[in-house]
């Protein structure tokens, strides 16, 4: 195998870094990938060959995990460049985001019915394809990774209140 074990993710799949990612070419790379260097075509090779390609196999695994999540995928772009998301530590946001946020913690406390929670879900599901797209003209139309940073931060909030609503909605469903 030609691949490079210390190639960043976007070279293993033969991409220009960025945050638009065609996922149905990604989903092919990663088959073809998965082919190359998957340990069962190695069972017969020495003990080398198939500890290589056990590691090629989980560093193709990951590095698809990280790229087909936009999160993940925008983070990645941010460390590349130098700029550390630092989520544990660096929570500063917008006062009008920290206060949305609020109101979408009050109004889950609140809600009573499944559909209040749905209604909930697709209210975060909207703002999440904003800030998506968003994501996408700071990434890659604009390349600032220190702005890119603050909006994976603020996305990461998102997400986590997508989760709960999802759990409680499970719940309700129980």
């Amino acid at each position: 195998m030609s691949l490079n074990l210390q190639s960043n993710d976007f070279e293993i799949f033969g991409l220009a870094p960025g945050f638009s990612v065609d996922l149905a070419a990604l989903d092919e790379r990663w088959k073809a990938l998965q082919r190359e260097a998957h340990p069962d075509r190695f069972s017969t090779a020495d003990a080398q060959a198939q500890r290589q390609a056990m590691q090629w196999s989980v560093r193709i695994n990951e590095a698809y995990r990280r790229l087909k999540d936009p999160l993940k995928r925008a983070s990645y772009l941010c460390e590349l460049h130098g700029v550390p998301i630092g989520a544990e530590d660096n929570t500063a946001m917008p006062a009008a985001f920290l206060i949305q946020q609020m109101q979408w913690r009050e109004e889950l406390e609140e809600a009573v019915t499944g559909e209040d929670m749905e209604r909930m879900l697709e209210q975060v599901a909207t703002v999440r394809r904003d800030m998506l797209a968003a994501l996408a003209q700071t990434a890659d139309v604009e390349k600032d990774h220190p702005a890119l940073a603050k909006q994976v931060r603020a996305l990461m909030f998102v997400e986590r209140f997508a989760r709960d609503v999802e759990q409680r909605l499970d719940q309700h469903g129980q």
